[in-house]
């Protein structure tokens, strides 16, 4: 052996500073559940929110629904909407500032005083000029009468100048309203080629994880602002387009390790009208989740009750569809059985994650492992 204690010591000083920042550009996924969906309700039809699992059980039976489940019957009436965004934004549109102000108090008050979804946020306007005050001036009075814990999504992001301001907004009405440091986090929504590839080359949507300073806790695709940008005609504009493809890899690229989640967007063809067009738009839905699930993105956003059947249908099935392969090799790992599948530790963890996330849902009952077991191997 030719290389001394010096010399260990010596690559160790040059890497030190490469090493501290893998520990904080990529420490790795984040621990805790992650919502399978986002369901967004303009702010001024927020009252009704409560009614979307009845109105989602109502469609399966006035309709028949082709993928009958006790278990996403049981998720409807127990927990029908995982995560709510309050939009402020392009479901809500321009109002009044006395409309708008009003809105947001009661929009406050709504959540405030009765049972709400286990997560929940505020989508505000964008922080482009034309919107700009009035956004934060939502932020800034919903925080007035609601301060637990919240998400809020940033739309239209353009650049990290953005990002860099909402820190900053988010530093100042901590310090003013007592928070603690850290407690207001955000999420990015991708809604711009610009978002994803930067006028000099580069993937901008790496340097917006960079520039929110750890307050990003997503990356949100959107679906139709994003398409139109990129010249997609409106007839096929669509989750699947090869733009949106090219455009969530590299936003997968970009947060993978990071902790900062991903969500696909959402489908404009809703279950509404007659039997044959619900069956045709449930069927479409639920494609189109199984399809973002298999690519790894596993939470989507829904825009209209009859759309819960079909997203917890596809997302149920994808779970149950894996679980016995998930096991067998995840027990091969751990006892080093000969299994004709090399895996790898990382492999091991997201096998341990899958089955996770399988339970969090409630697509599993039994994943095999006790939970505590799982959470160590994630």
């Amino acid at each position: 052996m030719r290389l001394s204690d010096h010399d260990y010591a010596e690559i160790d000083g040059r890497l030190a500073a490469h090493d501290a920042f893998l520990r904080a550009r990529y420490p790795g996924e984040r621990a805790g559940r992650q919502p399978v969906h986002t369901v967004y309700v303009p702010a001024d039809r927020l009252d009704g929110f409560r009614d979307w699992g009845a109105l989602a059980l109502a469609a399966m039976d006035e309709h028949d629904f082709p993928w009958p489940d006790p278990a996403v019957r049981d998720k409807l009436t127990r927990e029908p909407i995982e995560d709510l965004r309050v939009d402020f934004e392009d479901g809500y549109g321009v109002r009044d500032d006395d409309q708008e102000d009003a809105a947001v108090r009661k929009a406050a008050a709504i959540l405030r005083d009765g049972p709400r979804p286990p997560f929940l946020g505020l989508r505000i306007k964008s922080l482009e000029a034309a919107t700009r005050r009035r956004s934060l001036r939502t932020l800034d009075l919903f925080l007035e009468s609601f301060q637990d814990r919240f998400t809020i999504t940033l739309p239209k992001v353009s650049g990290t100048d953005q990002v860099a301001a909402m820190v900053a907004v988010c530093e100042k009405l901590e310090l003013a309203y007592g928070l603690s440091t850290g407690f207001l986090t955000f999420e990015i929504q991708v809604e711009l080629p610009s978002a994803v590839l930067a006028a000099d080359g580069s993937a901008t949507v790496a340097r917006l994880i960079t520039a929110a300073a750890g307050r990003c806790t997503g990356l949100h695709y959107g679906t139709y602002d994003y398409s139109a940008a990129a010249g997609v005609a409106a007839a096929y504009q669509s989750m699947e387009h090869p733009a949106a493809d090219y455009a969530k890899a590299v936003m997968q690229a970009a947060a993978a390790q990071t902790g900062v989640r991903l969500s696909d967007g959402s489908t404009n063809i809703l279950p509404v009208g007659a039997r044959a067009e619900v069956h045709a738009a449930w069927q479409l839905h639920h494609r189109l989740v199984r399809r973002s699930l298999e690519r790894g993105y596993y939470q989507g956003w829904d825009l209209h009750p009859a759309q819960l059947p079909s997203r917890y249908a596809a997302t149920y099935q994808f779970f149950r569809d894996g679980r016995d392969a998930a096991v067998t090799r995840l027990h091969r790992y751990l006892d080093r059985q000969d299994s004709g599948i090399m895996d790898e530790p990382a492999t091991a963890r997201a096998l341990a994650g899958y089955l996770l996330r399988g339970l969090d849902c409630g697509a599993l009952t039994d994943a095999g492992f006790p939970r505590e077991r799982l959470l160590t191997l994630a």
